[in-house]
């Protein structure tokens, strides 16, 4: 969808939804003390409504208390983990990441260790049960609906069960096919901004590259031609799809999706044609990668 047709559609859409196009104060003073606010995860993670909401608190200090803030992993904000801040949000993660350890080190938030295909289960089930959730989607096209793009995950499912679901469009957001889709009517309210994704990018230390490459190498031998794989985070798994170029009709069926295995579908490396289910389509949960990875991914 070009840009242009997309800020037509968007600006269609506040004439018909006026009551979902509003102001932050007004979006936030919807969050009640001791509600449960979800944010999409990882490179997804909705920057804007995060830094709104913590403006919010910032000038109404008093305007809610003992909230509890849900994520999978964040990559760099997590403010509402401030000291400062411990009064309005006890912070909850699904997975430790740099910007929350520390938190959870000083005993001022929490983890809750769980797989993550369990974690939809929580909230369909009413075991956490979701008041609020921020995430980030794609412009909308002309049905009105968005995608969520990089951050499915358990994200599909908390918009599902939550009572209030705030979301941020974002140009910058792919446009990613599949079970990934919200349509305007279960969004409550709508907070255009634009911004660019947060990207992954991990580095090997020197002393560990070569540690890191022979793995790589070694366990690559057990990938045959035609094999479906499955991607986990980390220096290894990449070190792995680095020795996989000279493989043929591979498959993908994985959490996570990466630059490597973007880098083997450009190559025909990945092509999905002999996967027993879900043939010929590459499947993924969540993305985190650079710029180029989510512009490749988008409408593809």
């Amino acid at each position: 969808m070009q840009q242009e047709e997309a800020s037509i559609i968007l600006e269609e859409l506040r004439s018909a939804y006026p009551d979902k196009f509003t102001t932050e104060n007004r979006v936030f003073s919807h969050i009640h003390r001791g509600d449960v606010i979800l944010i999409a995860s990882g490179c997804g993670e909705p920057q804007h409504l995060v830094r709104s909401l913590i403006e919010y608190v910032e000038s109404h200090p008093k305007g809610f208390f003992d909230t509890e803030v849900i994520h999978l992993w964040s990559l760099v904000l997590a403010p509402y983990a401030d000291d400062k801040f411990k009064r309005n949000f006890r912070h909850n993660s699904f997975f430790l990441g740099d910007s929350t350890r520390g938190a959870v080190n000083r005993g001022v938030a929490d983890y809750s260790p769980i797989s993550l295909s369990q974690i939809p289960r929580l909230f369909r089930r009413g075991i956490i049960a979701i008041d609020v959730a921020l995430l980030q989607v794609s412009m909308p096209d002309r049905h009105g609906y968005m995608s969520l793009g990089v951050s499915v995950d358990m994200v599909k499912a908390a918009t599902e069960m939550a009572t209030t679901v705030i979301a941020q469009p974002n140009r910058h957001m792919p446009r990613i096919h599949g079970d990934s889709f919200i349509h305007i009517s279960e969004i409550d309210y709508i907070m255009p901004f634009d911004e660019p994704l947060l990207e992954y990018r991990r580095g090997v230390g020197e002393e560990d590259s070569e540690v890191v490459a022979s793995i790589g190498r070694y366990v690559s031998r057990l990938v045959q031609d035609g094999d479906t794989i499955q991607v986990g985070y980390g220096n290894v798994p990449n070190a792995i799809l680095a020795n996989l170029s000279q493989r043929r009709h591979l498959g993908v069926h994985t959490e996570l999706m990466t630059d490597g295995l973007v880098e083997l579908m450009k190559a025909g490396v990945i092509d999905n044609s002999r996967k027993s289910i879900d043939r010929g389509k590459s499947v993924a949960t969540f993305c985190m990668g650079k710029r180029e990875t989510y512009e490749y991914l988008d409408d593809n």
